[in-house]
């Protein structure tokens, strides 16, 4: 009877969560599984050039194979390029919301517990960086280090902390003057025990709310720098740079453009109807609008 309750009972939130919801985590589901398994359901090498089916439209068959997404400018399949650029732009994006995570929750923890000159060293940092747009300190960072997947990830990673550090800050301020956080205190616990084992996870639905929408806007901006040669660089396939070869053959092969387009357009939307529902589930004032 327990397991015939606990299921009814899934039934019932089931149903509370909006179709849009459901669809768009499908959806995201489904992209990320044929990116970690790109190697499974490419049906050729990315890298494999065939110039004799050059710029070729979607269904184009040769030598018994069928290109079923149409081919690039150097007759390398579009599908296998797809999938295996979304491995790439997914990683990026994924371990650049881990490294602005750690090191903004990190900043903006200390700032909040401490107080006093840390608070006003870490929180005038936070102005700083935030009055430089992003996307152009990026560009100038990965212009003076150079192109590279790891140097992708820590400058994307470095250059967006500042927004968890100011939400973990007014988190942190809240939270450490509720009273079981001046219990723990009087109990003789630690600074670190506290920050980690109290205070982090009573503000880890915000900053989950953030990362959410920071996870989207790091697959943009990998793309983009992609797509101005910044990011990652050929042979390797990203979106972006699948696009950036496009654009010189639109007119005659508006596929490369469109392919990986509308997999960001898909992957992006999805990531942001995604977040704004986690949001209004895990923000009690968001509900009450």
């Amino acid at each position: 009877m327990s397991v015939i309750a606990s299921a009814h009972a899934v039934c019932q939130r089931l149903r509370r969560v909006p179709l849009s919801v459901i669809v768009v985590s499908i959806l995201l589901t489904v992209i990320i599984l044929l990116a970690v398994f790109a190697p499974f359901f490419a049906p050729a090498d990315p890298n494999n050039q065939t110039l004799l089916a050059r710029l070729k439209p979607p269904g184009f068959s040769y030598r018994g194979i069928t290109y079923w997404l149409g081919t690039d400018d150097l007759g390398r399949d579009l599908i296998s390029r797809t999938l295996y650029g979304a491995r790439i732009s997914l990683g990026v994006a994924v371990l650049s919301v881990v490294v602005s995570t750690l090191v903004g929750v990190s900043l903006g923890m200390l700032a909040g517990w401490f107080r006093g000159w840390t608070e006003t060293i870490i929180m005038r940092l936070v102005d700083i960086m935030m009055s430089i747009p992003a996307i152009l300190l990026a560009v100038l960072t990965v212009a003076v280090l150079g192109p590279g997947f790891l140097k992708l990830v820590l400058v994307l990673g470095l250059t967006r902390w500042p927004r968890y550090t100011r939400v973990a800050y007014a988190q942190t301020l809240q939270v450490s003057n509720l009273p079981f956080i001046k219990a723990s205190e009087l109990a003789g616990a630690g600074a670190v025990r506290i920050l980690f084992h109290h205070v982090l996870p009573n503000i880890a639905g915000p900053i989950l709310i953030v990362a959410t929408a920071e996870f989207g806007l790091m697959i943009l901006m990998e793309s983009g720098l992609s797509f101005l040669g910044l990011g990652i660089q050929p042979p390797s396939a990203s979106w972006g740079s699948i696009m950036s070869v496009g654009r010189q053959y639109l007119e005659r092969a508006w596929w490369i453009v469109a392919v990986p387009g509308v997999c960001l357009f898909l992957l992006v939307f999805s990531v942001n109807v995604l977040g704004d529902w986690l949001r209004d589930q895990l923000d009690p004032r968001s509900r009450s609008r």
